[in-house]
């Protein structure tokens, strides 16, 4: 058995940078959310569209990945 270390660590790397991503994302939700009581009028529309921007990116995010094992 041959093990092709470059594909793997290319994997590993990539895979490595997306979840980070990914839960930097979800952080950012998270923080939107809790900025919704301390701001004011707009702000806090805005800080809750941008946490629901932030989870459904997330969202997204997992279905492609189900996607891409499913297929």
């Amino acid at each position: 058995m041959k093990i092709d270390w470059a594909a793997l660590g290319s994997v590993f790397g990539v895979s490595l940078v997306v979840t980070v991503a990914l839960v930097g994302l979800f952080t950012l939700g998270v923080v939107g959310l809790t900025k919704k009581e301390s701001a004011e009028g707009g702000t806090a529309a805005l800080a809750v569209t941008g946490a629901y921007a932030c989870f459904a990116a997330c969202a997204a995010a997992v279905a492609y990945g189900i996607y891409l094992i499913v297929a």
